[in-house]
Formats: structure tokens, C-alpha cells, sequence
């Protein structure tokens, strides 16, 4: 259980923080950096539940603790030490991308094939939904560049790629099954 007693420490203000396994690293660290972005998702997913009910509200809570449990993945380094940990450090699992394969090939069927790109947009949901898949694509960009230089655990790569084609999928859903969905059209405004 998390106790956070005191919100503000003076521990952070000469720019550095602590990771995972309490080690202290710049702010602007690439392990900082991919996590913070997935904590910017985790704020846009709560936007766009403002405008879910029912199923999709309930996959949105489902997806913001998932973000948790990346957050806390991703601040904790040396996978390679989990063993000797105090507490096992909280990982990603492949049983999280699966869960999301599965939702979006059901949401996928009822959809027609798309003929165009889509400009984001159309219902409130959807606008949210697009500004969660831009942030995610961030993100996974982020932890890609980090797996670069640190060990990173596979499966939160594999999430936040998962989660991106998830939040496409489910704006189009959320644009009456993709009937409402804005196209691109190219050149239209030369």
C-alpha cells in the first residue's frame, strides 16, 4: 500500500528524482521522460472517460491502472536485479497486450474497412480518443528510445503499441462505428 503522507518533499528541486529501485537521476532522463509520457496518457484517458459510459468507460479504467502498473514498470531499472529485489517490482505481462488484441479484434468486426485516412475528430469521445493514441505513439517512442540505452521490459513496448491501434480503434467505434468518422481529403484545400 502507497501512504503519501507529504505531497511535496524539496527532494527534486535541484532537477533530479528517484526511480524504482531509489536511485536518483536528472529529470530529463530518457527513463523519465517515457514514463512521465505514459503518465500524460494516463490524464488524456481520464479526459476522454468524461465522455464514455458503460463498456468503454469501464475499458478506459481498466487501461488508466494498466498505465499505473507501465509507470511503475518503467521507473524501475536493471530488470536483470528484479530477483534481488525487496518487493518484486511490478511488471508489464503479455496477458496486458493480449487482453488488448482481443478488444480491439472485437471492436474491429463491426467496422467497415477503411478507404481513406481519418482526421481526428467527429464525436467528443473520438476527438479524446485521438489525443490518447498521439500521446501513447509519444510515449512508445519514448520507451523505444530508451530500450536504446537501458534495459526495458519488452511487454511495455509491446503495450503502449497495442494501446495506440486500441485508442484508433475504439474513436472509430466511438464516431456511430465509423459512419461518423472525418476523412482526409487530399489536397482539398489547395
Amino acid at each position: 500500500m502507497v501512504v503519501l503522507n507529504k505531497i511535496y518533499t524539496k527532494t527534486g528541486d535541484a532537477g533530479e528524482t528517484a526511480l524504482g529501485n531509489g536511485s536518483r537521476v536528472a529529470k530529463h532522463s530518457a527513463r523519465v521522460n517515457a514514463y512521465g509520457t505514459t503518465d500524460e496518457v494516463n490524464a488524456t484517458v481520464g479526459m476522454a472517460r468524461l465522455h464514455a459510459v458503460g463498456d468503454v468507460d469501464a475499458a478506459l479504467a481498466r487501461i488508466q491502472n494498466d498505465l499505473f502498473d507501465l509507470g511503475a514498470d518503467l521507473c524501475r531499472p536493471d530488470m536483470e536485479k528484479d530477483a534481488e529485489a525487496e518487493y518484486p517490482p511490478l511488471r508489464m505481462s503479455d496477458t496486458q497486450v493480449l487482453r488488448l488484441e482481443a478488444e480491439i479484434d472485437a471492436m474491429n468486426k463491426v467496422l467497415e474497412p477503411l478507404r481513406s485516412f481519418i482526421l481526428p475528430g467527429g464525436t467528443g469521445l473520438a476527438a479524446y480518443l485521438h489525443l490518447c493514441r498521439t500521446v501513447c505513439r509519444r510515449a512508445e517512442r519514448l520507451a523505444v528510445e530508451l530500450a536504446t540505452m537501458e534495459s526495458v521490459n519488452p511487454a511495455a513496448v509491446k503495450y503502449l503499441n497495442r494501446l495506440s491501434d486500441w485508442f484508433f480503434v475504439a474513436a472509430r467505434m466511438a464516431n456511430d462505428d465509423g459512419r461518423a468518422d472525418v476523412l482526409w481529403v487530399p489536397g482539398a484545400n489547395r
